[in-house]
């Protein structure tokens, strides 16, 4: 006596009788798949399965929203590193690259009108710049985005705790003044940090490039009015630069 078939479809099916068609089942052999005998809904529309809606990352592997940090942002960190080395071993040796900065120092001091240059200096005034970032922190907050709040402070904590160490260590002197302690520019690195962090919590277009435009000013005011050496401004630059990509990438990464 023949036995009826049993169906193949599921190991965990026991019922008799020949496979059947299911309409929720379809499967159908699209062109352009990847292989034979990969499903496809044959209404066209994307399976309902996670895995299917998932999009790809780098490579083929799965991807994740929003995004890790990829090879350009790794590259970019250092960039700045190298940037900020290169000046901290010039400032320290008074290799001939401080010395073209203090060339160049000289004949910039004094240019621009002064209401302009000293209003470009005072947007690095830890008074001026940090209302701006509280202001950010507060609407952080308000919208429930603790960690990226928690990460632009943690910027700026950052920016005396490698501020003070390096301008002891440097103890470089100032263009107009026997005073020493210059390097690197502390007020070109809160303006960077507070404007650019608030920036990132703010998360609108026109945020980033107004914090660029503000950080500008504050380094061309302390170099115009001779507060600061171009190179002190630019080595804040390079590594508080490198503070706030690190920054970004902690608001962007999603806890495990």
């Amino acid at each position: 006596m023949r036995e009826t078939p049993r169906s193949q479809e599921t190991a965990g099916d026991l019922r008799a009788g020949p496979p059947q068609h299911r309409p929720d089942r379809a499967l159908a052999h699209t062109p352009g798949t990847s292989g034979p005998g990969t499903p496809h809904r044959s209404d066209g529309r994307p399976p309902h399965t996670p895995r299917g809606a998932r999009c790809t990352g780098q490579g083929g592997r799965l991807g994740t929203t929003p995004p890790v940090p990829g090879r350009p942002a790794y590259l970019l960190l250092a960039l700045c590193g190298l940037l900020f080395g290169l000046t901290t071993w010039q400032v320290a040796v008074g290799g001939p690259l401080a010395r073209l900065d203090e060339r160049v120092s000289h004949q910039l001091v004094g240019r621009g009108p002064r209401w302009l240059t000293e209003l470009g200096a005072d947007l690095g005034h830890l008074h001026v710049a940090l209302p701006v970032l509280v202001c950010a922190l507060a609407y952080a907050l308000w919208r429930g985005r603790r960690r990226q709040a928690l990460c632009a402070g943690l910027a700026m904590v950052l920016v005396p705790a490698l501020v003070v160490p390096l301008k002891l260590l440097l103890d470089r002197q100032g263009p107009l003044t026997e005073a020493t302690g210059y390097y690197p520019s502390g007020h070109t690195a809160t303006a960077l940090i507070a404007y650019g962090g608030a920036a990132l919590l703010v998360a609108r277009r026109w945020a980033m490039p107004a914090a660029v435009a503000l950080t500008a000013a504050t380094g061309a005011g302390l170099v115009l009015r001779g507060y600061h050496w171009p190179l002190d401004v630019l080595a804040s630059v390079f590594l508080f630069s490198a503070v706030l990509l690190l920054s970004s990438v902690g608001m962007r990464r999603r806890s495990g």
